[in-house]
Order: structure tokens, then C-alpha cells, then sequence
């Protein structure tokens, strides 16, 4: 790869530093695309102890070019993505992978197939990652920033790919605990609120009368 090859591709996916996606930091930012690839690879770094057997740097590989599709065609999540949304991010891969010198392409392709296959050890890892590092987000956002179906959504979410793993498991179940607190916590506070707001009027209407 020559030096022009380099500046040329990495200014094709620069876009991903600015992709926003359906899910929000703990300050209420939305993140972008990359902020959720890093993450995700940090994850992966972390847990080469964990997963002694398995080939840690192409788990972060896998991590870090998994949305390169995302940097044309944007993100859009998961629970409304269809099949047509699937072979345009496709698409858009293959185009990205064109640009690269042929040795690199090679390497690229054979990555995005092994995550498609979703057979190897390696694959089957990043893409429990790539699951559970969304549902962190979602338990850090602020509840607000959810839609209603992510009440249930961020439970399930994840729950067929972590089952190679036991260890893997184990973090969902963690995650997922996280998630019925954070939920049971908002609709207490509301509740408060409304008697709050209940025992307010109730006064209100008293001094009224009075």
C-alpha cells in the first residue's frame, strides 16, 4: 500500500467518526459509528485472557472494518433493518474493498466473510461484542433516549450469540440485570412524581374549599 492509498481510503471511511447511530452516551450525545467500533475493540483487548484460544487481534480486526458499509450507507438499527438494508451495506463494502491494493482487498474480504459465516470462534466473539457493547450503551444512556420497544428490545438483544460462551453468557446476564434496574429505578421515580404531583393537587383543590 502506498502512502496516497492510505491517506485516499482512510478519508473514504472517515465518515464513521461522524455517522451518528440510534443510541446515546451517558451525557446524552448520540455517538457516532467509530465511538462504538473503539469501544468494542477496547472490549476485545481486554478479554484476551478470557478467551485464551481464540485470535484476539482478528477479534479487534473484525471490530474495527465490521460498519465500514456504514460510512455510505449511515446506520440504521437493528430492529428496523431488512434484508434489502443488509445487501446495500453489502454493496457498499464491496465498493469501499475495491479501492484497497489487491493483498490488502484480499485480507478485508476474507474477514467480512468469516463475520458473515459467523462460524469461527473469532467471528462468533466479535459479534457477541458487537452486540453487548449496544446494550452498555443503552444502559448508560439516559432512559429517555429510548424507544419503547428497547424496553424489551435491550434484553433480548444479543441473547442467540453469546450462547457459544459461557463466559459470554455470564456478561449478558450482567448486563441484562443492569437493564431491569435501570427501568424499574426510572418507573419508580415517575411514579413518585405523580404522587407527588397527586398529593399537590389534593392540596391544592383543599385550599380551594377552604
Amino acid at each position: 500500500m502506498t502512502q496516497r492509498e492510505l491517506i485516499e481510503f482512510l478519508t473514504l471511511v472517515e465518515p464513521l467518526k461522524h455517522r451518528l447511530r440510534h443510541a446515546w452516551g451517558a451525557d446524552g450525545r448520540q455517538e457516532s459509528v467509530a465511538e462504538h467500533s473503539w469501544r468494542l475493540c477496547l472490549a476485545a483487548e481486554l478479554l484476551r485472557e478470557e478467551f485464551p484460544d481464540t485470535d484476539m487481534n482478528k477479534v479487534i480486526a473484525m471490530g474495527l472494518v465490521h460498519d465500514f458499509g456504514e460510512a455510505i450507507t449511515g446506520d440504521i438499527p437493528s430492529f428496523y433493518k431488512t434484508e434489502a438494508h443488509e445487501q446495500e451495506e453489502e454493496k457498499a463494502v464491496e465498493s469501499l474493498l475495491a479501492k484497497l491494493p489487491p493483498a490488502v482487498r484480499s485480507r478485508f474480504s476474507n474477514l467480512f466473510a468469516e463475520m458473515k459465516e459467523l462460524s469461527t470462534p473469532e467471528a462468533k466473539l466479535w459479534k457477541a461484542l458487537d452486540n453487548l457493547e449496544a446494550v452498555l450503551t443503552h444502559n448508560e444512556a439516559p432512559l429517555s433516549s429510548w424507544i419503547e420497544l428497547e424496553y424489551t428490545e435491550n434484553i433480548r438483544y444479543g441473547e442467540e450469540n453469546v450462547a457459544f460462551s459461557p463466559w459470554m453468557q455470564a456478561l449478558k446476564a450482567e448486563l441484562n440485570a443492569d437493564s431491569r434496574k435501570k427501568i424499574v429505578e426510572e418507573k419508580t421515580r415517575k411514579l413518585s412524581l405523580d404522587i407527588r404531583k397527586n398529593e399537590e393537587y389534593n392540596t391544592l383543590i383543599t385550599d380551594i374549599g377552604d
